[in-house]
C-alpha cells in the first residue's frame, strides 16, 4: 500500500531559511520544553526532562507553556526561552 504524506502548510510563499545546526552533544547544555497545554503534554515532559538529565546530561531545562494550543506561542513565552539561552527547545504535543 503506498504511504500519502500531506504537507500542513498552505500554499503561502514563504521565505526561505537555514536549518539550524544540530547539537553535536547535550550534554552541559540548556534544553526548553514548551508545554503547548494538550492534555498529557505536562507528563510527557515531566519523563522527557528525566530522560533528557539521566541519558543525555542535560545540565538546565527550562519549562515553559503556552496558554492554550489554539494559538502560536506569545511573545513572551518565545522571550522566556531566549533569555534562558536556550541551546534545543522541545515541543510537547500530546493527548
Amino acid at each position: 500500500m503506498p504511504i500519502t504524506l500531506v504537507n500542513p502548510l498552505d500554499e503561502t510563499a514563504r521565505e526561505q531559511r537555514k536549518i539550524a545546526p544540530r547539537l553535536d552533544t547535550l550534554v552541559g547544555k540548556t534544553v526548553g520544553l514548551l508545554d503547548i497545554s494538550k492534555p498529557g503534554g505536562s507528563a510527557f515532559l515531566d519523563r522527557t526532562e528525566a530522560l533528557l538529565r539521566e541519558r543525555f546530561g542535560v545540565a538546565n531545562v527550562v519549562r515553559a507553556m503556552k496558554p492554550t494550543f489554539t494559538k502560536p506561542a506569545p511573545e513572551a513565552i518565545i522571550d522566556q526561552l531566549l533569555q534562558a539561552r536556550c541551546d534545543a527547545v522541545i515541543e510537547a504535543l500530546a493527548d
